[in-house]
């Protein structure tokens, strides 16, 4: 029979309820702030604008898209780098971190020595009507670029915590590695790859640095509301950011329910 609980361990949860919630607030204290920094009236006034109904078109096409190529290429790479084991892995998986390491800035600087107008690539995309900077693609390429590896690492994760055995299981009654992957693997790591989906979404329709270094135009939400400081001051960049925000709570809260009717099991 166990003695009595230290002090410290019966007073951990209050401990971590005080903690965290200092970080609560801190997230939620400057978007209390933002909501009530201009009136609604201002806000609509701003939703009427053809720059910002343009920017809110654009972000949330190009988020779509860059999150879309995430999962393309993400998942099966994460899965490869969950499954592979070798001395190099590491040194992979550090290539996939780096993006999130990297100053935006920095990343649209790196994207402009591949696909800008003088680089070879991006030179011959121009030539065929492509252009890969100052343009839609160009917005895609960033947002991927910085966004993607959240599905690499979060499901990289969750494919790790795949049991093997249950793999091993379905070959053996005669599935195939693609099958078995399809049917057994991803269901079970689906939670995992979802979360991944929605955090390189939010990365996506939130970018700046990048995409300003390597598009500008057409412009993003994020770029709109650096538009409107810039030009205006602070009283015209809130309620343009205000709009980002709507935007992007309802696009996050979309997904998340798509996500939950997608991880729903069928009857």
């Amino acid at each position: 029979m166990s003695g009595p609980r230290p002090a410290a361990t019966r007073r951990w949860p209050g401990i971590a309820a005080l903690l965290g919630g200092v970080l609560l607030l801190y997230y939620g204290v400057p978007i209390g702030a933002l909501l009530v920094a201009q009136s609604p009236a201002a806000v609509l006034s701003r939703l009427g604008d053809p720059g910002v109904l343009a920017a809110a078109a654009t972000s949330l096409v190009s988020a779509s898209l860059s999150t879309a190529l995430a999962v393309v290429f993400g998942v099966p790479l994460a899965y490869w780098l969950a499954r592979t084991a070798y001395r190099g892995s590491g040194a992979l998986t550090a290539v996939v971190v780096m993006p999130l390491v990297l100053p935006p800035v920095v990343s649209g600087l790196l994207l402009l020595s591949v696909v800008g107008p003088d680089a070879p690539l991006g030179a011959a995309a121009r030539a065929i009507g492509v252009p890969l900077s100052r343009s839609l693609a160009g917005v895609v390429l960033a947002q991927t670029f910085v966004a993607s590896p959240f599905v690499v690492l979060t499901s990289k994760a969750a494919f790790e915590g795949v049991d093997r055995e249950l793999e091993d299981a379905a070959r053996t009654l005669g599935e195939g590695p693609f099958r078995t992957f399809r049917r057994v693997t991803l269901p079970l790591a689906l939670p995992g790859v979802l979360a991944g989906v929605t955090l390189a979404f939010a990365r996506a329709i939130g970018e700046f640095g990048a995409t300003l270094t390597l598009a500008y135009y057409p412009r993003t939400m994020p770029v709109e509301v650096w538009v409107a400081f810039s030009t205006a001051g602070l009283d015209a960049a809130y309620p343009v950011a205000l709009v980002l925000l709507c935007v992007a709570v309802l696009a996050l809260a979309s997904l998340s329910a798509l996500g939950r009717l997608g991880s729903i099991p069928p009857r």
